[in-house]
């Protein structure tokens, strides 16, 4: 092999550590906080609403933290729908809306399923 192409060749090789890496990293972080929101609608369903809500509000904290990462490595448009659902379902958790609580937990479940699926390292996410 040419020494000219050893360069490129390390920087293909950086890149793609860090996409094995981050894809690995966001879903450890999404499954921690989907497993979050899985406690707090288990407290809501007991109707321990002040709990649920204190748990959310932790979870919230461990989301918020991770914000700059986010919007550095995955689609803003994404990250946003998410922090939108998790101020809607703190607020119905305020409220003790059972019914718009629970649908808004799913829907963010599903958003931070979505969030890692976007990032996976895939064919799919290549192509």
């Amino acid at each position: 092999m040419k020494r000219d192409m050893l360069p490129p060749l390390a920087v293909l090789v950086v890149i793609l550590a860090f996409a094995l890496w981050n894809s690995a990293a966001i879903t450890n972080h999404t499954q921690r906080w989907r497993d979050q929101l899985q406690q707090v609608e288990e407290l809501a369903a007991a109707e321990n609403w002040r709990s649920a809500a204190d748990a959310l509000a932790e979870s919230y904290k461990d989301w918020s933290g991770s914000q700059v990462y986010l919007h550095i490595v995955s689609e803003h448009d994404a990250v946003d729908d998410a922090e939108a659902m998790y101020r809607r379902a703190m607020a119905f958790a305020e409220e003790q809306e059972s019914s718009e609580f629970r649908a808004e937990l799913a829907d963010l479940q599903d958003q931070l399923r979505l969030l890692a699926e976007m990032e996976r390292f895939s064919l799919k996410n290549v192509l």
